[in-house]
C-alpha cells in the first residue's frame, strides 16, 4: 500500500498541499508564493505558511529572492545533471550496502509494492500516486543498509526531483520502461547480484535525467 504520511499539524498540512501543487506543475517555476494570499486561501495564519515555505526551501522546491519573497524554484539542465548524478551516487551506494542484508520478507514486500504501483496507474490521479509510490519502492530497497541519515538525504533529493519525474511520466510515457527495470532490479537483488543491480539502478536514474533535459530543452 502507499504509506503516505497523513499531516497532523497545520504546518504539515500546508507543506503537503504546497508540495503537491508544485510537483504537479499547478504552481510553475517562478510563480510567486505570497504568504498573505496563501494564508487566506488555506484558512490558516501566516506562521504555518512561513514554516512550510522554509521546509520546502530546504527540499529545493522553493527559493527566497531579495525584494521578491518566495517563489517556486526553477531548474536548469545543469541542475538536473547535478541532482540526478547525486541520486545515482548515493542510491547506488545504499543499494550495494543493502543487498547483503536483504531478507525474503524484504524482497516480497518490494514485489507486492510493485503490484500495487502497477494497479495505481489506472486511477484518476495516477501520475501523483505513481510518483510517490516510486519513491517508496526505492526506499524499501535501501532500508536494509541501515543508514538513516543517508536515507534522509535521498528523500530530500527525491522531493527535489519529484516534479520532473512526474513531468517525464506524463509527457514521455516512461512508466512502462520504469516498470520493467523495477522488476529486473528486484530480481537482481533477490539473486544477490550487487554489481549488476547497481549498474541497472545507475542507468535507471541517469536515463530519467536525459529524458527530463530533453523536455526542458523543448
Amino acid at each position: 500500500m502507499n504509506q503516505l504520511k497523513i499531516p497532523k499539524t497545520r504546518t504539515e498540512f500546508v507543506i503537503a498541499h504546497l508540495r503537491e501543487r508544485i510537483l504537479s506543475g499547478e504552481l510553475p517555476a517562478g510563480a510567486a508564493l505570497r504568504q498573505a494570499a496563501l494564508a487566506d486561501y488555506m484558512g490558516v495564519s501566516r506562521i504555518p505558511i512561513r514554516e512550510a515555505l522554509l521546509q520546502l526551501e530546504a527540499e529545493g522546491l522553493v527559493e527566497f529572492e531579495p525584494h521578491k519573497g518566495a517563489t517556486v524554484a526553477s531548474m536548469t539542465q545543469s541542475q538536473v545533471d547535478e541532482l540526478f548524478e547525486l541520486r545515482a551516487l548515493i542510491e547506488c551506494d545504499l543499494l550495494k550496502r543493502a543487498i547483503p542484508f536483504m531478507t525474503q520478507d524484504d524482497i516480497l514486500a518490494a514485489e507486492q509494492h510493485l503490484d500495487v504501483m502497477e494497479q495505481s496507474w489506472h486511477k484518476d490521479d495516477a501520475i501523483a500516486i505513481w510518483s510517490d509510490m516510486n519513491m517508496e519502492f526505492h526506499n524499501r530497497l535501501y532500508r536494509a543498509a541501515n543508514r538513516p541519515d543517508t536515507m534522509e538525504m535521498v528523500r530530500s533529493l527525491n522531493h527535489q526531483s519529484g516534479r520532473y519525474v512526474r513531468m517525464n511520466l506524463l509527457l514521455t510515457g516512461a512508466k512502462p520502461r520504469s516498470e520493467s527495470e523495477h522488476r529486473q532490479l528486484v530480481t537482481l537483488c533477490k539473486e544477490g547480484q550487487s554489481t549488476e543491480a547497481c549498474a541497472l539502478l545507475k542507468r535507471h536514474i541517469l536515463d530519467s535525467a536525459t529524458e527530463i533535459k530533453k523536455l526542458i530543452n523543448q
